[in-house]
Formats: C-alpha cells, sequence, structure tokens
C-alpha cells in the first residue's frame, strides 16, 4: 500500500507539473495578446462610462435649459426663449427635450409670423423616425393645422386619416380636418359620419365636439345619442329631442 501511495503521489507531481508547462507553454505563445486583449476591454469599458456619464450630463443640461426657455415664453420673452431653445434644437439627438425644443420654436415661429421655418420644423420632427411618436403626432397635426388652407385635400387626408380614427389621441383635431377636406372634396357622405363620430366622442374637447355636432346636422347626419332606459327606450321626450336636434342644426 505504501507503494501505491508514493506512485498516487509521484503521478500528482508529474500532472502539476505538467499543468505547469502547459500554461508557462500557453502565456508564453498567447501572453501579451490576452494582456492586450484585457487592457483593450478595459478601456472600452471606461470609454463607456464615460459616455454614458457625458451623455447624462447633456440630457440634465439641455432639460435646464428648456425649462429656463419655458420661464422665457412664459413672460413673452420670444427672443431670449428662442436663444435657449436654438442649441437645444441643434443637438444631434432625437429624445424628448431635443424633440420638445424644435416644436416649441416652431410655435414661436408661427407666433412671429414665420410659417415657413415654422412648416420645415414641424416636418423635421414629423420625419424623425428616432422621435417619442406622440411628438411626431403632434408635429404632424400641427404641420398640417397651419398650412392646411395651402394643401390639397386629399394630402390632408392621406397624412390625418391615420389619426382620424376613434380611440386616437389626435381623433378630435386630426378627424375635424379631415373632414373638411372631405367637404373640399365634395364628399358629403363621408364627412357626415366622421363630424358625428367626433361629436359623439365624450374624449373629445367641448368646443369641438359642439363644432362637429353642427357640421354633421347641416349634412343631415343626427349627431345626438338618444338616453335610453333599461327597457332600451328613449327617455328624451318627443318635443325635447326635436328641440335638441334643432339646436345641433343651429336652427
Amino acid at each position: 500500500m505504501r507503494d501505491a501511495a508514493q506512485r498516487d503521489v509521484f503521478l500528482r507531481e508529474v500532472d502539476e507539473a505538467v499543468r505547469q508547462d502547459q500554461l508557462e507553454g500557453f502565456m508564453a505563445r498567447y501572453g501579451k495578446l490576452l494582456f492586450a486583449v484585457i487592457v483593450i476591454a478595459l478601456l472600452a469599458f471606461a470609454g463607456w462610462i464615460y459616455w454614458d456619464h457625458r451623455q447624462t450630463k447633456e440630457r440634465e443640461e439641455r432639460a435646464e435649459a428648456y425649462v429656463q426657455a419655458l420661464d422665457s415664453l412664459q413672460s413673452e420673452n420670444l427672443d431670449a426663449a428662442k436663444a435657449k431653445l436654438a442649441p437645444i434644437a441643434a443637438a444631434g439627438a432625437s429624445d424628448a427635450t431635443v424633440t420638445s425644443a424644435r416644436l416649441t420654436l416652431a410655435g414661436i415661429a408661427l407666433r412671429q409670423e414665420k410659417k415657413a421655418d415654422a412648416l420645415k420644423l414641424y416636418a423635421q420632427v414629423a420625419a424623425d423616425t428616432k422621435a417619442p411618436q406622440a411628438l411626431r403626432d403632434l408635429a404632424t397635426v400641427r404641420e398640417i393645422g397651419a398650412n392646411f388652407d395651402a394643401m390639397k385635400p386629399q394630402d390632408v387626408v392621406d397624412r390625418l386619416k391615420p389619426l382620424a380614427a376613434p380611440g386616437n389621441a389626435w381623433f378630435g383635431v386630426a378627424g375635424e380636418m379631415v373632414g373638411m377636406a372631405y367637404l373640399k372634396q365634395g364628399k358629403q357622405d363621408q364627412a357626415g359620419p366622421l363630424f358625428a363620430a367626433i361629436a359623439k366622442d365624450e374624449t373629445v374637447e367641448d368646443g369641438l365636439r359642439s363644432r362637429a355636432r353642427q357640421l354633421a346636422a347641416v349634412l343631415g347626419v343626427d349627431a345626438v345619442d338618444d338616453v335610453v332606459d333599461e327597457k332600451g327606450e328613449s327617455l328624451i321626450k318627443p318635443a325635447a329631442k326635436a328641440t335638441a336636434d334643432a339646436t345641433a342644426a343651429g336652427e
């Protein structure tokens, strides 16, 4: 047994020596390359940390400048607001702050009767696939609203129809412009039901619903919902309903 134990010890020592020789050979052949890979990886990680920190700092600085610009707007100092917004809008990023700055600059341009500048900014945001979708939709609605009279009705329909659907946040505003475009095309049969749908949508602003109700009535479409009991019978008396219909029609 003593011989067997000695053989085991000897074999382990030989195995360890072989592994040591293999390790030394590996390090002699690949050690410099491995060291270079580790250094490059560490440098890349450090660079990413710096880049991320820089990006965060820049976003914070843009957000602070945007708030200051809004303060200037609130005090009706448009030039000061533009001076703060311009560097933000010129940034290469497409985050919410940068996109909002471009939209705000477009609004200022409209107030200063610089329609071409406003339309250019709205179009830029609307076409920016990296910008938040909600802000792109807002830019589309405002661009077409500012340029509605100069656009072909079909172009208005093509661009706004995706937004002019019940459940969409822009259903009321976009739907109204699509309806007016239909009227320009002589498509009263499409405009009337659209105005009626807007009038019946309780999520739409009251003033817009009122306009839509009147337009629907003029086009011969009932935009007044009946109030019914559990049996499905109308709770509105005929005379009262007639009055409501006359009011909706603007009579």
